[in-house]
């Protein structure tokens, strides 16, 4: 039987933590800053925790994560 594999653009836009959560960065930050507003800005930055639905669907993508 082969091995399950991670999906490769899995591996590199989410990271699990120890609790079993997913990390991800911010969607919207890749260009047009000028339009959006400072407190976007400022709430987008660094990594946030995807609900439990969307998590969901990653950790399928990554068989080995957990």
């Amino acid at each position: 039987m082969p091995k399950m594999k991670t999906k490769s653009s899995c591996k590199k836009r989410f990271k699990i933590t120890a609790s079993g959560k997913v990390l991800s960065a911010a969607a919207g930050k890749r260009h047009g800053m000028i339009k959006r507003s400072n407190k976007f800005i400022r709430d987008a930055r660094g990594t946030m925790v995807l609900s439990d639905p969307d998590a969901r669907i990653v950790k399928k993508f990554m068989p080995n994560s957990h």
